[in-house]
Parts: C-alpha cells; sequence; structure tokens
C-alpha cells in the first residue's frame, strides 16, 4: 500500500511540474548584446506588467532575461 501511495505522490509531482512548463515562453529572436535592445525590452515589457527577475550569462556566453507576471513567465535568450 505505501509502494501505490508513493507512486501516486511521484505522478502527483510529475504532472505539476509538466503544468508549470507550459506557462513558459522562450524567444530566441532578439540580439540581447545590444544595450539599446535590452533597454527597449525591459521598458517595454515594463509596460505591459513583466517584471524583470533574472539577468545572466550562461555556459555558452548567450544573455539570458527572465520576465515575470503572475504565473508567466518570458525568458528571452541571445542569438
Amino acid at each position: 500500500m505505501k509502494t501505490l501511495q508513493s507512486l501516486l505522490v511521484a505522478v502527483l509531482l510529475l504532472l505539476s511540474f509538466n503544468a508549470k512548463a507550459d506557462d513558459m515562453i522562450l524567444n530566441t529572436d532578439l540580439n540581447l548584446f545590444n544595450p539599446d535592445v535590452r533597454k527597449c525590452l525591459i521598458e517595454s515589457s515594463k509596460e505591459d506588467g513583466w517584471e524583470l527577475k533574472s539577468v545572466y550569462l550562461n555556459t555558452k556566453n548567450e544573455i539570458i532575461m527572465i520576465f515575470d507576471r503572475g504565473d508567466e513567465t518570458k525568458i528571452y535568450k541571445s542569438k
């Protein structure tokens, strides 16, 4: 019985992680190395109610910008 409960909990956790991934929007069409593009992206996103949560450079030297609004997440990755 305990194994069945553990299996049920694992399936529920897996489904909850999959539901969260559907709320994410990935955009790779912008040249985020251009400071003017970054500035316009931040300003226009702020006007639409998005909040900049994180900006970082990943191991592939790509700029990553993460915006949140409620339960939605937008991720912008440089070309």
